[in-house]
């Protein structure tokens, strides 16, 4: 309850009140108490002191008498007037210098204290020691009254005029100021609470309205402005709540932005992002992560559960940034390049790991190498025959037999020719791979480019004693591609099949077609292609029979550009399947082209 501003107000309120009136209230009363005391001994002084010493005097002179305490006690009551007394609250006493013995007075005896005061006793010590001139006359403010004793000393007898007031006239008055004061205090009390309840209305209802709005925008609304009432200090703190609202809204939307742009990388990158915490607990996987660790990351996965001991995870958090980790991961048949760095250096920070895929790189490293290996097989050969015989030549000085000499001159034109081939094929490849090479398309008869085909290799196979046979080309449609190209294709396809055939063997090329396609088939019973070479015979420099395929003047690269040139007219090549000895290539083709 006293947690409420309002309770605070009132009761601070309340108590400054409370302790205002009790300050007034003492000041009052101390004030009163001082000012009749102040007055009763001015008074004495006025009847009694140098200023009235007549009066005094005549005192002493009446002293003298025999009867002196009565006339004395006669002097005192014509002078009660200008002594203030009132026979009930203040009287007078002529007493015994010597015991202080009651003689005569306004009141009886029982009026006097019960002890003699400081004063009387100052009074009786002046009678004793023969000083008429020392009064009694101290005051004290705590005492219930007050005193003055007179010491009146002539012919050897000594009395003492004593003065006495009970106080009850300051009490009274004191008793008055309480009872005026506790009501003032009460009525105070009443008006402070309504006040303090008005005041801390005024200054908590806006503070609530503020309170509430923020519980709002903690909850995310940021659309409800808060209303500004009045223009003092809460006025422009609800303004500049408002301008505070608007603004951490426009950060969150664009917090929001970002956030969601960035999961959609995430999401969509084909590099795998994998965040731990400070404590080394998953926080964060996107699907490309599961994709390339080919295993499903679960939410409660640790670091040391994924990565093991590759790298330390403490090793990588304590890295300053921008510095990171490199490494290499390999995961069944693919290699990962990992990156691992820390993201935060604050205790909400962790560690990033991105994963790239790097395993068809690899390969194509691997197939580049080997290439440039094939390459310069290739070439070593024809080179080394060309420069043996050319040396041969220059060496024999005219001693060797024309027919040889020409027959070393047709080895190196030969070997030349072999070269220059394999140049053209890899200017080809070159060209092919770097898309420089462009397909002169137009719409022809894809039968009469089997045909065309057919005819060129006719002479070639009847020379190796093959049957060569085509089948029906009858309905087979017009096709949009590059007419040379294609037919460079097919040659490819049909003159490996005679070269790979031995003498006498049996081709047959086949051709059909389907709504969107066209196909073509050139069978054999050769050699045929082992069942561990069938996925690699359209690799560059791959040969199934090495020495054959180089007795043939072949390059290895036929069936490569071959490949590529249909690839490039969308369209596939490849084996199909064969019953018995020998091989069958299929080659398939879109009706449309590859514009379509």
């Amino acid at each position: 309850m006293f947690r409420s501003l309002h309770m605070k107000l009132m009761l601070i309120l309340l108590l400054l009140i409370t302790s205002l009136m009790a300050v007034v209230g003492a000041f009052l009363t101390t004030s009163v108490s001082s000012f009749y005391i102040d007055t009763f001994y001015q008074q004495m002084s006025d009847v009694f002191g140098v200023s009235n010493r007549d009066f005094v005097d005549s005192l002493r002179r009446e002293a003298a008498q025999s009867d002196g305490a009565s006339r004395i006690n006669d002097m005192l009551e014509i002078r009660a007037g200008s002594l203030g007394i009132d026979y009930r609250t203040r009287n007078y006493f002529v007493l015994d210098g010597q015991s202080g013995a009651y003689l005569d007075g306004s009141a009886d005896e029982s009026a006097l204290p019960r002890e003699q005061s400081a004063n009387l006793l100052t009074a009786r010590n002046a009678v004793a020691q023969g000083d008429g001139s020392a009064v009694g006359d101290s005051s004290d403010i705590t005492a219930d009254y007050m005193d003055v004793a007179i010491p009146i000393m002539n012919g050897g007898n000594a009395y003492i005029v004593y003065i006495l007031d009970n106080k009850d006239t300051v009490s009274g008055l004191n008793s008055q100021l309480i009872t005026i004061i506790m009501q003032a205090l009460v009525i105070g009390l009443l008006i402070s609470a309504l006040l303090s309840f008005l005041l801390s209305k005024a200054m908590v209802g806006p503070i609530e309205k503020l309170t509430a709005g923020a519980e709002r925008v903690a909850a995310g609304d940021f659309g409800s402005a808060l209303p500004v009432e009045s223009t003092d200090e809460i006025g422009i703190l609800t303004g500049t709540f408002n301008e505070m609202a608007g603004v951490l809204q426009s950060t969150m939307e664009a917090m929001e932005n970002e956030r969601d742009k960035l999961d959609t990388l995430f999401l969509h990158m084909t590099d795998g992002v994998v965040a731990f915490d400070h404590d080394g607990r998953l926080i964060h996987c996107n699907p490309a992560a599961n994709e390339l660790l080919q295993r499903t990351v679960e939410p409660d996965c640790t670091y040391e559960e994924l990565m093991g001991d590759l790298h330390p995870f403490q090793e990588v958090l304590a890295l300053q940034r921008p510095n990171y980790v490199e490494d290499e991961l390999v995961v069944r048949d693919k290699t990962l390049e990992l990156y691992l760095a820390p993201f935060s250096d604050h205790e909400q920070g962790g560690v990033l790991i991105v994963l790239h895929d790097i395993t068809e790189q690899h390969r194509n490293e691997e197939r580049r190498k080997e290439f440039v290996a094939n390459v310069s097989h290739e070439l070593r050969t024809p080179l080394t025959n060309v420069r043996s015989y050319a040396e041969t030549l220059r060496d024999a000085d005219g001693t060797i037999p024309t027919d040889m000499a020409n027959g070393f001159l047709d080895i190196i034109i030969t070997e030349t020719d072999r070269m220059t081939h394999i140049v053209q094929d890899l200017l080809t490849l070159s060209r092919l791979d770097a898309g420089n090479a462009e397909l002169v398309l137009s719409r022809f008869p894809f039968a009469e480019s089997i045909e065309s085909v057919f005819r060129a290799n006719a002479l070639e196979a009847r020379r190796r004693g093959h049957q060569l046979t085509c089948g029906s080309l009858e309905a087979l449609p017009l096709i949009v591609g590059d007419r040379s190209r294609l037919e460079q294709v097919m040659m490819n396809v049909l003159g490996n099949a005679i070269k790979y055939t031995p003498d006498g063997g049996h081709i047959r090329i086949t051709a059909g077609s389907d709504e969107e396609t066209v196909w073509m088939e050139v069978c054999d019973d050769g050699i045929g292609i082992p069942e561990k070479d069938r996925d690699r015979i359209f690799e560059r420099f791959y040969r199934v029979d090495k020495a054959r395929s180089r007795e043939s003047g072949g390059t290895g690269l036929g069936l490569s550009i071959a490949k590529e040139i249909v690839q490039r007219h969308n369209g596939t090549i490849g084996l199909a399947p064969h019953q018995g000895p020998g091989t069958t290539v299929r080659l398939t083709l879109p009706i449309a082209g590859p514009s379509a």
